[in-house]
């Protein structure tokens, strides 16, 4: 069992290079709150990231950047003032206070109750630090003190197994991106938590070329909340060379896509995805509240297939979308969306959810301290049903099967989306034939939950590669899926 970073103590080390303590900081608060607001917090953020990036045996980049600063919000009512600050000194800070004090007007418009329970009139000089919450970061280390050159040697191995696997890979990329976050949330009822937040990720993409000249790419990748080590050690190197070889060489035999309307098998693992732009984004709480999403006004009805169970669950330890505390102080948890087709919940910070009248779940999530919260997806998946998934293939006479998929665009208030498939192949009397190219799905979230026929006892979550955008603000998120089946669905490709 790896220890852990004890974020409290690493974090509070970093204030004091500042001079600055967490009563100077709550004083802060204090004065943003001063004119009556409901409530307010303050999110104070240091952060390093690095990425070294090997193209072809040659470092294509080798990076390092840091960004440090607080954020302070004060909200009455439906209003929130925000304003941060990169420089660590209380001029400045009491600056954005009373910045972030002016934009929300000062005068609180619903009962502090209504808001997550903060309670006005707390004791601001009684810091009560968050403690005993369950570490879900198996690391006991930076993942940047791994020194560079360690890490363009692996990637090297990494490019010499792709290449050795098979002489028709011309191009090999790779790259290893690795962070660390250190946070702390103060909230106006005197409550405070620190989390020191570990990331990354370790990418390959091959393209190879056939003897006519037709160039395809292949990718894998591997990542999480863990150690660093983790991601180069020989085992995971070759998997990686092996799972980006092979997609590319099955590119190069695919043939061109069917266009009309199919049943589709999307395989385990990253075709979740599509859960995740085409359904999640339509559960997060701020959509659901303004009544921009086709779920708004809808907890209680069906939604979904019986067989459909949907969360979003920020708990996975090692997890890319795990954590301990969300950006508000609240700590994750396993939420249900969709339970057996019925919708039951949102994903909700403490703004949306009181003014739902419902409680935070977690879901609060920003980009940086320059940056305000928002309600964000974690971990989205679907859970394991009782199909065997060749029984789920074989049951096809006549669709496609969907393994990998690209981009994808999505309208949130309608629910329609389009989504390039990367891997699939036609099925024919429930065997897996030909592999595909420029195939694309096409359809409306809520439409494929209701038409989901059978669902695998095969759940993956792909811990390595989501990043989520959201309102010009990008954080990284897992999916998760087991194999489904869904009748009717429209293919975009290039045969009628």
């Amino acid at each position: 069992m790896s220890s852990h970073i004890d974020p409290t103590r690493h974090g509070q080390s970093l204030l004091a290079e500042s001079t600055l303590d967490e009563p100077r900081l709550l004083e802060v608060l204090e004065q943003g709150l001063s004119a009556g607001a409901d409530w307010g917090d303050l999110f104070y953020e240091s952060s390093q990231s690095e990425v070294v990036a090997v193209d072809d045996g040659r470092v294509r980049t080798a990076s390092r950047n840091a960004r440090q600063g607080v954020g302070v919000r004060i909200v009455a009512g439906d209003k929130q003032g925000f304003a941060h600050t990169d420089a660590l000194e209380l001029p400045r800070l009491r600056a954005a206070a009373d910045a972030a004090r002016a934009i929300a007007d000062g005068r609180a418009r619903t009962p502090v109750a209504d808001l997550g329970g903060d309670g006005e009139g707390a004791d601001l000089a009684t810091v009560r630090l968050t403690r005993g919450l369950p570490s879900r970061y198996p690391t006991e280390h930076s993942p940047l003190a791994l020194p560079i050159d360690q890490k363009v040697a692996a990637l090297s191995r990494l490019d010499a197994r792709c290449r050795a696997i098979d002489p028709r890979v011309q191009q090999v990329m790779a790259q290893v991106s690795a962070s660390q976050q250190t946070v702390l949330v103060l909230r106006s009822d005197g409550s405070a938590a620190w989390d020191v937040r570990p990331l990354v990720r370790i990418d390959c993409t091959v393209i190879a070329k056939n003897e006519a000249g037709k160039l395809a790419r292949g990718s894998a990748r591997a990542g999480g909340r863990h150690d660093v080590e983790q991601l180069l050690d020989e085992a995971t190197l070759e998997s990686l060379a092996t799972e980006a070889v092979r997609q590319a060489l099955v590119n190069l035999g695919a043939k061109p896509a069917p266009a009309g309307v199919f049943d589709v098998v999307l395989g385990p693992g990253w075709p979740a995805v599509l859960l995740h732009e085409a359904v999640g984004h339509g559960l997060e709480g701020d959509f659901c509240r303004k009544g921009t999403s086709a779920f708004s006004g809808r907890i209680g009805e069906m939604v979904a297939s019986e067989l459909c169970t949907i969360v979003d669950d920020g708990s996975i330890p090692g997890d890319r979308g795990a954590l301990n505390i969300d950006d508000e102080g609240t700590p994750a948890e396993c939420t249900t969306l969709i339970e057996n087709g019925r919708l039951v919940g949102y994903m909700q910070d403490r703004l949306n959810a009181g003014l739902m009248g419902m409680r935070p779940t977690g879901n609060g999530r920003r980009e940086s301290y320059a940056h305000l919260t928002l309600p964000r997806m974690r971990n989205t998946y679907m859970r394991a049903g009782q199909d065997d998934p060749q029984d789920i293939i074989r049951g096809l006479k006549r669709g496609i099967y969907a393994v990998d998929f690209g981009g994808g665009q999505v309208d949130i208030t309608s629910g329609k989306f389009v989504f390039e498939m990367t891997e699939a192949y036609l099925v024919e009397d429930g065997k897996i034939g030909a592999p595909l190219e420029g195939a694309t799905l096409i359809g409306h979230g809520p439409s494929v939950l209701e038409r989901v026929v059978a669902v695998g006892n095969d759940l993956e979550y792909l811990k390595a590669q989501g990043v989520c955008g959201k309102e010009g603000q990008s954080v990284p998120v897992g999916v998760g899926q087991p194999t489904l089946r869904v009748n009717a669905m429209t293919v975009g490709g290039s045969q009628v």
